[in-house]
């Protein structure tokens, strides 16, 4: 007999360092009370400082990944992150678009290019099938001010009327909400713009941290867990909002790695034993 705690699939990369991807994403999950099961797309060979290698796998074994998943677990939301090449994210697109059909379910699309430390985690080719295959899945698309531009080959915004243009021009390729995230903007607060059917601003004071390792996976996978355990998109956007900054506000403490060290997921377990 099925469990009562939903299920969310997360579809990313492996981080090594365990401080994104697929580690963030399963994290994630399990901290806000929901079952992760996951599909990983690429390995990479990683810590706080650099990704030293990126090995992708099959277009043919994430297929079946997918289906292993889905003929056996009642999945209930699924995140997409990291998902490398071309080849993959068609493999991707089509395989949810034909599942999806008979039992919609929430898609979360966080589009990862580029790793915290700098480093190219997603070809100059495939942006462009990410953009025509899977952003029209995306019930929230997420994305940060680099990567909203290079999806629509603009600057970055700089201000929040140029982020709501540019949240609405991604919303016209076909993803149903958009959250473009003001992380990287400057100002001593971020703010998040959600566009959409209920839109939706959330700000808050920008930490003092080098400890980010893993933010846009987080949040993404937060928000597919509201979703799983069936809040609106508002409402799952704002507890994601919300958790994230007490998990970045809480990062110094983990002192993981010399470098971008990652949030911490599990703050208020941890303080709590």
């Amino acid at each position: 007999m099925p469990g009562s705690h939903p299920i969310a699939l997360t579809i990313a990369g492996s981080d090594s360092g365990g401080g994104a991807g697929i580690q963030a994403d399963l994290k994630t999950f399990s901290a806000l009370g929901v079952y992760g099961a996951s599909v990983i797309t690429a390995i990479t060979a990683q810590n706080t400082r650099t990704v030293a290698a990126v090995e992708p796998v099959s277009a043919a074994m994430v297929t079946a990944q997918i289906d292993a998943v889905f003929g056996d677990l009642e999945v209930r939301a699924v995140k997409i992150g990291m998902v490398g090449g071309a080849d993959v994210i068609t493999a991707v697109a089509d395989r949810l678009a034909a599942l999806l059909a008979d039992n919609p379910v929430p898609v979360v699309l966080d589009p990862v290019m580029v790793a915290k430390s700098g480093d190219a985690l997603l070809a100059e080719e495939a942006v462009s099938a990410l953009r025509e295959q899977l952003l029209p899945l995306a019930t929230v698309l997420t994305p940060n001010l680099p990567e909203a531009a290079r999806l629509l080959d603009q600057n970055p915004a700089t201000t929040p009327e140029e982020m709501l243009r540019q949240g609405e021009a991604l919303q016209a390729l076909g993803a149903m909400n958009v959250l473009i995230k003001g992380g990287h903007g400057s100002g001593d607060r971020c703010t998040d713009l959600l566009v959409g059917p209920d839109p939706l601003t959330l700000t808050a004071p920008r930490q003092a941290t080098r400890n980010t390792h893993g933010t846009g996976c987080s949040l993404s996978s937060a928000i597919a867990a509201g979703l799983a355990q069936g809040l609106t998109v508002p409402d799952a956007v704002t507890r994601a909002h919300g958790w994230l900054q007490g998990a970045i506000a809480r990062a110094d403490g983990l002192c993981v790695g010399l470098g971008h060290g990652p949030v911490h997921h599990f703050y208020k377990m941890w303080e709590e034993n």
